[in-house]
Parts: structure tokens; sequence; C-alpha cells
């Protein structure tokens, strides 16, 4: 029985009946390691390689020396997603990272500095009973200005010194006016880029889209008209339309821009992807458009389509490195809008989720934030500037005014780029690879000699705020096997004898989790049989595996490049491959289905007695056979007893065996325990073992769950019982062919 039963839950145990005295998964793997990009700390589903690149990156320089390289990552990355199409990443980096946003300026403000506003306000008291009629609001008028077209009668009065200016308004007039002159100021297509209008009650309020003392103005005397606005170029005549009079009005046309209100903001996006590599936001273009610190790893924004009458516009996603001509746009949102209540709301379109690291005393888990799920690839967008109930069920414009906050089309004052991005203590642009190279000392592939420099990281404990507990926290994650459903854990560049601390709790999460195989490297680059063997008789467990030697394979991002690479670089493409062409109760070794049809050598060529060495210690080795090429020849995990569990087949049959049976179980939790529910077990177990047998995974097998193990106690428990009796198929590792010759005319025996 399961050692601690708490709550609810379908709970498996082992029990090993194969010592011998005399000793003689479709499911997707779990990756950890830096990466170029990408979430930092979130495990993430990718399906195809060129999904990766997208999210995580490939290609960078390395500083040191001024080469193209790419993480080891990326390389187990290209080779596991050759076979399979689930892959689980988990970027490592340390200290205070965070994403990169963008902040989309409302049409009605800015956010380079403060815009000038103003407010005409009808129905003030009656001043000196004179009285001025407003025949017609005049915008641009050839002469840059918005002009109130007065008719003929009294001189208008004018305080010079505060700056106001009169008008005479009819109170029952008051509002409307002011909502008309706010409808056709919003309705002018060509007003799109300089003001709109908003009224509240019988108050009307100019807001100049663009900030600066060139906004600044006021309505002077004689025409009447406003100075300065040199950016509200618009035409447009509505002469004869209001009539006022009687009651005093009061405005001061567009306040000065350093005085008047801050720049609004439509919305925020942030980039899904973390660290400084992100920001490229400038206030200047290159001559083609291009961000001069634009790159494929980065992104920027663009706003087009805003239509003030419908209340909607579209938003692009574009590569960081493209220019104005050869946009390369990577999302398209299109018609969306700033209404709540809408389908086609902006939050809903791209998505507000995120996920923050959290930990409660010993369990470590993700604590989602946001309202809409994330529909965006590469960004989620946040401080919407809401206008509730501003399109109407048709999807027309119910309230005009508040096409102010709608974003202004192009790509704002920082050219559509991002910023605010950090890496923290540790990672790839910590240590200077701002923008897609390094510039201190990094060690890569052979490179990798010491605990403290393993491709950036400090790897020599679990609390080393420069990587160690980074690689720490994320095997605290996938350890929760309800959250993650993996099989394989792949570290590479975590070696075991440099970085002890870490595949030591990498093979503890799998025991512990139960359904899940790490590969381990025992050694860096260099080193002999004995150093690789010494690792390998210091763990005890058949819950992982290591391999040995390197390999070399071609860099295939990196023309003509090739690397030398550990072991469990190539070794999660070959059990992908072995459990598509086959499946994971067979060996992923031998020339069938353990050929590293990548790789151009091994390390070392071995001969027979490197190999009995190896595979005595539960090294496997990786052999070169003339005209079969590097080849994985061996299967052993590293548990010390001789057992079937000291197979790999057998491991990964029991794994794959388990996931099916718990996760088809859990249907049955509460239901009543009865009869009826224990054939119901029956009727899932035994057709899937049938399956497995008739694939050669099992030579017999036996599935026990009736009264004899269910009985009256056991049910008061309310516990359902069963028991399944295994025989895995084992595989022909050592074949032995008795050769005898005979004399001429001598018959062969029977």
């Amino acid at each position: 029985m399961a050692e601690k039963i708490i709550s609810p839950g379908v709970f498996t145990n082992e029990i090993d009946q194969t010592f011998l005295p005399s000793a003689v998964a479709d499911i997707g793997a779990a990756l950890i390691g830096p990466t170029l990009k990408g979430p930092a700390g979130i495990p993430t589903v990718v399906t195809s390689f060129s999904d990766f690149q997208a999210k995580f990156g490939d290609v960078f320089k390395n500083g040191s020396n001024g080469s193209s390289v790419q993480f080891l990552t990326s390389h187990a990355a290209e080779e596991y997603l050759k076979n399979s199409d689930t892959l689980t990443v988990t970027r490592i980096m340390d200290g205070d990272f965070s994403f990169a946003s963008a902040s989309i300026s409302a049409t009605g403000s800015s956010v380079d500095g403060a815009v000038a506003t103003g407010s005409i306000i009808f129905g003030a008291a009656h001043v000196n009973n004179q009285e001025m009629r407003i025949v017609g609001l005049n915008i641009g008028g050839g002469n840059n200005t918005i002009r109130f077209v007065a008719s003929d009668g009294p001189t208008v009065p004018e305080d010079d010194t505060d700056g106001y200016v009169y008008f005479y308004a009819t109170g029952s007039n008051a509002a409307g006016t002011a909502t008309a002159i706010r409808d056709e100021v919003n309705a002018q297509s060509t007003l799109n880029g300089t003001i709109t209008a908003s009224v509240s009650s019988a108050t009307l309020t100019l807001h100049a889209k663009n900030a600066g003392t060139n906004m600044n103005g006021s309505l002077g005397t004689g025409d009447n008209k406003l100075t300065n606005a040199t950016n509200l170029i618009v035409t447009s005549s509505l002469a004869g339309a209001f009539e006022t009079g009687s009651t005093a009005s009061s405005t001061r046309i567009f306040n000065s821009g350093s005085g008047a209100s801050s720049g609004g903001t439509a919305f925020q996006l942030k980039t899904i992807s973390d660290g400084t590599i992100l920001n490229n936001a400038e206030t200047g273009v290159l001559t083609n458009g291009a961000l001069s610190s634009g790159s494929v790893h980065n992104l920027r924004y663009e706003v087009s389509n805003t239509n003030f009458k419908k209340g909607t516009f579209t938003l692009a996603i574009r590569r960081g490195d493209d220019t104005a001509k050869r946009k390369q746009t990577v999302e398209t949102f299109t018609g969306v809008n700033l209404d709540p209540n809408s389908p086609n709301y902006i939050g809903k379109r791209v998505g507000d989720q995120r996920q923050t690291f959290r930990t409660d005393g010993s369990t470590a888990y993700l604590q989602l934030s946001g309202s809409y799920a994330n529909k965006s690839q590469f960004v989620t967008v946040h401080s919407i500037e809401n206008t509730v109930d501003y399109l109407d069920e048709n999807g027309n414009v119910r309230v005009p005014a508040a096409s102010a906050s709608l974003p202004a089309n192009g790509s704002g004052s920082k050219n559509g780029g991002f910023e605010g991005g950090l890496v923290g203590r540790s990672g790839f642009d910590a240590l200077g690879g701002q923008f897609g190279s390094f510039t201190n000392k990094v060690n890569f592939y052979d490179e990798i000699t010491t605990s403290t420099n393993t491709q950036g990281y400090d790897l020599s404990d679990l609390t080393n705020a420069n990587g160690g507990s980074a690689y720490s926290e994320a095997l605290d994650l996938l350890s929760n096997q309800d959250e993650y459903d993996i099989n394989l854990i792949l570290m590479p560049g975590v070696i075991d004898k440099l970085h002890n601390a870490v595949t030591a709790k990498a093979i503890d999460v799998c025991e512990t989790r139960g359904d899940c195989f790490a590969i381990i490297d025992p050694v860096e680059y260099g080193l002999n049989i004995s150093d690789a063997t010494t690792r390998a008789e210091a763990v005890d467990s058949n819950f992982a595996a290591m391999y040995w030697p390197w390999v070399k394979v071609q860099d295939s991002q990196v023309a003509g490049t090739q690397r030398w690479v550990p072991p469990s670089v190539v070794l999660g493409g070959i059990y992908a491959f072995n459990d598509r062409v086959a499946h994971p109760w067979f060996a992923p070794a031998g020339l069938n289905r353990g050929g590293i049809t990548t790789a151009i050598q091994a390390e070392r060529k071995l001969t027979q007695g490197n190999r009995d060495t190896l595979y005595d210690s539960n090294v496997n080795p990786i052999a070169t056979f003339p005209g079969q090429g590097v080849t994985v020849f061996g299967q052993k995990t590293l548990q010390k007893k001789s057992s079937a569990l000291d197979r790999i087949n057998v491991r990964r049959l029991l794994i794959r065996v388990k996931k099916f049976i718990a996760s088809s179980s859990r249907f049955l939790v509460f239901e009543q325990n009865t009869a009826a529910t224990r054939r119901r077990f029956m009727g899932i177990v035994n057709p899937f073992l049938e399956n497995v047998q008739a694939q050669s995974g099992l030579s017999a097998f036996r599935v026990v769950m009736d009264e004899t193990n269910n009985t009256p106690d056991t049910i008061d428990r309310n516990q359902l019982v069963g028991q399944l009796f295994l025989q895995p198929t084992r595989t022909a590792e050592f074949i032995v062919l008795d050769f005898t010759v005979q004399p001429t005319g001598a018959a062969f025996p029977e």
C-alpha cells in the first residue's frame, strides 16, 4: 500500500520480485537549461523546433571569441523534436529578471509629456446683458486655427489678464450645444491625428493629441481665433449650425502644455519573454525604418486602421529586425477595441494572464494572474483604458467622447520598441550578452570544466544565486506530476562530476514522482573511462541512466561548424525515436533504434573491453562500429542490484503502465465502492495490458481487484485496492553462439 493516504486520489506501488540472489512514453520530455530568450522559470510546451526558436531563440555570439554559438538547451531541443511534438522547456535565469514593455498612447494624449487641453463651459452666469451668437465652428480655416465664428453683434467682453473669454448661451441649449460640438469634432476624419473632444454635462473639453508648447493657445481678440495651434490643421465648417444666447459661458482654450494634465495610455504591452535582449525602444530609427537595437530575437508593435466611428483598431506584433518596407509581422489582431463588454475587447483577443513563481513552505507552484487566456505567443496586454459600453449592440459608437482613449495610428514615440527588460544576477545578458552577443568569458561545449562557469552559470550548489537556485526551482515545479505530465528529464550542460547537487535533485524528483526518468551526463569532455564509472558507481537508482563518451555533431544553425556535446544532448532524440518507431518498453539502444545519426564521431572509439568496463559499472557505452556509425550500445539504469528494473526498457514500461492506469483510474475516485466499480477498473486495465503484451512489452500479467483484496475492513477505510502482477519481456543483450567444427562425414546433432 502507499505509505501515506490522506486525501482522495489514486496510489500506485511497485513490488519488485525479480531480484537475482546470485548477482550476474508517448508523453513529452522536460528540458531544463539556459536559452537566449523566453519566459524564465515557467515550464512552457513547444511543439516543434521552429516553435522553440520563436519562443526561446537559438544562435548568438560568444563574446569571448566572437564565434556564433547556441546553448546546449537549443541543441537538445532540436534533437528531441525531430521525433516528438511535445517538449516542456524551462528556461534558467536567476535574480530580478523581468519582461520588457511598451505603453501605447491614447489619441487624446501622449506618453512623452503633458498635452494641452481646454474647456468651454456653457451655461455660466449672464454677463452685462450682452449677447453673442456662435453661428459656426471653423477648424483650420486655412490658418491652422480653431475658430469660433461669431455673428455680427455686440463686442465680446474679454479679460486679457486671466486669459478667459466669455460666450453667451441659452441655458436650455447649453448641454446640447456642448454635445453637438463634441460629436462634430470627433466625426472629422481629418482631426484623428490632432484633436478629440469630450463632454461632461455642459462642459466641452478639447484634447490635443501631441505634447509641447506649440499646442498652447488662447482665444484672442478681433477674429476670435486660437493662436499657436500649429498642429491643428483641419478644414471643417458648421456655419449656422449652432445658435446660443443670453447665458454666459467661459473658456480657456488649450492651457500650456507644460502645465496641462499628463498624457494617458490606451494600453500597455508586456513581452512574455524576459531579459534585456527584448529592449529596443528608441527615439530615432535608421533610414530604412529599422530599429538600431532591433533583432530577430525581439519585437516591435504597430497600431493601424484606427476607426473613430467604429471604435476599432488593428494591433500588429512585428519582428524587431524588420524595416518599414519589409515588415515581418508575426501576429495581427484586427478589429479590436477598448470596450470590455465587447467580444473584440483587446484584453480578450490578446490575453493578459501571467505566471509568477511562488513557494508555500517546501512546495513550489505558479500563481496565475489576469482574466483572459493568452492568445498571443509573444505579448500580454495590461493597463487598458477601458471604455465600458463605448459600443452599442450593433458595434457602433455610443459614447463619442471615449474615442479619445483609442490608440493613434503608428508605432508611437518609441518607434514600436519595448523597454524595461531585466535579467537579474545571472543569465545570458547579465553576463554581457545583451542584443545577441556575450562580452564576458563564458564556457560552452567542451570548455565546460568547472562548477562555476557552465554556459555562464554557477551550479556549485542549489542555493547559488547565479544559477543553482534557478535549477532547484525548476525541478521543484516539475516535481508536481499532476501539473506536468512528463516522462523524461534532460539537463544538458549539467555534469554530475561538476554539479552533483543539481543532478542528485533531478534523480530525487524522478523517484518521488515515480513516472519519469533522468538522463545524466557523468563527466565533462576529455576525461577517462574510470572517471565515468566512478560517477555511476556513486548512484543507486533505477530512475536514471548515464552514457559515455561525448559526441561531435554538426551545428545545423551555424553553417560549417561542429560541436562536442555531452550525451544527454542526443539521447533525448534517441528516446523519442525509440518511442515513435516502437514503444517505451523497447530498448533505446542498438543498431535498430540506438543509432545517433547526427553524430560525426564519438570522443573515443571504444573496444569491447572498454564497453565491458563501462557496462559493469552501469554506464551505457556509446560505441562506434565500421559502416554503422556511432551507436548507443547499452540500456542499464543506475540500480546496483540485479533485477528487471536495472534495465531502462523495463523501467520505462512501468512508467508507461503506471501513467495510463493512474490517469484512467481517476474517474473511479468518489464512485461507489462496489463490485460494479471494480469491474469498471478491470475493464480499463485488462485490455490495456493485453495490448502491451501483444506488442511485446509483457510476457504475462494478472490483475486482481475483488473481494480477496477489498475486504469489508478495506472498504470501510474508503479504499479500493488492486494488484497488478507483471512479467516484463526481457531484451536479448547477450547473444551467445556456439560454433562447433566437425570432421567430414560427421552427422549433425538433432
